[in-house]
């Protein structure tokens, strides 16, 4: 691998960073917020006439907002994983080269 190919392995990561912070800090709101919406769900239930706590969390759990921000979470998940592999292996791909130019050094010493 060339140094070019390297300083663009770099410059990737670099830009990504803040593109995977940003998914997942959405993954994680989204996750905390679940907590809040089954709350809020639960409480409609109540109001609806629904006293079972039980009850209320199957209103709740069956609620089509429930079931849009487990979308929501799924494809913010989704783009935290590939944004993680993604600098995964613009990580492993230094390592590679960084492995490889030591061994070319030592190659290189070597034949001295």
């Amino acid at each position: 691998m060339s140094l070019p190919n390297i300083t663009k392995t770099v410059e990737f990561i670099i830009e990504n960073a803040p593109e995977f912070g940003k998914a997942k800090a959405q993954r994680v709101y989204l996750e905390e917020f679940r907590k809040s919406k089954k709350a809020m769900l639960m409480r409609q239930a109540l109001m609806n006439g629904i006293e079972a706590a039980n009850a209320q969390e199957r209103e709740a759990y069956a609620n089509q907002e429930y079931r849009d921000l487990l979308e929501g979470l799924a494809a913010a998940i989704e783009t935290e994983e590939t944004l993680r592999w993604k600098l995964e292996a613009a990580r492993i791909t230094v390592e590679v080269w960084r492995s490889q130019e030591a061994t070319n050094r030592m190659q290189s010493k070597a034949t001295e």
